[in-house]
């Protein structure tokens, strides 16, 4: 391996007014709440930039163990910026993917924690039937159950 070599991508950040609906949607999902904790001090203001911070962290996992959701709430600072609403296009804005096994039932199970449709479930070839979501605070989901057939057996395996 080389010596500065890229390891991982430890998790994507995103930032809502409330954690506790936040875990709940993306615990509903499939995520499991790893830990919550405050995070303070001016040891994390260097990292940020924000001196005096003081946010409240839950840290979410995928069900493979490999990847990770850091929902913050900020407490100090005030939050500065709300792309909550912003269009899928908007420069900046980011959304997260998720692989699913049932989009079907996926989509009816977050809906009962707010989420909707952004446009429509689509299938892509015979690969992929995808759509976006938006949960609570606008926070842009997007799924993708995977459409594939068995080399061995023909049967479609989903």
């Amino acid at each position: 391996m080389a010596k500065n070599a890229l390891l991982r991508m430890d998790n994507v950040g995103i930032v809502v007014e409330s954690l506790d609906a936040a875990v709940s949607f993306f615990t509903e999902l499939g995520l499991k709440l790893e830990g919550r904790t405050m995070v303070e001090g001016e040891w994390a203001g260097r990292i940020t930039g924000l001196s005096n911070q003081r946010v409240e962290i839950a840290m979410m996992i995928t069900p493979d163990g490999h990847s990770r959701l850091e929902l913050s709430r900020f407490l100090t600072p005030p939050t500065v910026a709300d792309h909550r609403n912003a269009p899928v296009n908007a420069l900046g804005y980011l959304r997260v993917m998720f692989a699913v096994s049932d989009i079907d039932d996926t989509i009816t199970r977050l809906q009962k924690h707010g989420a909707k449709l952004v446009g429509e479930v689509v299938q892509y070839e015979n690969l992929y039937r995808l759509c976006y979501l938006r949960g609570p605070e606008g926070i842009l989901v997007a799924l993708a159950e995977e459409l594939h057939t068995s080399a061995a057996d023909g049967r479609e395996n989903s």
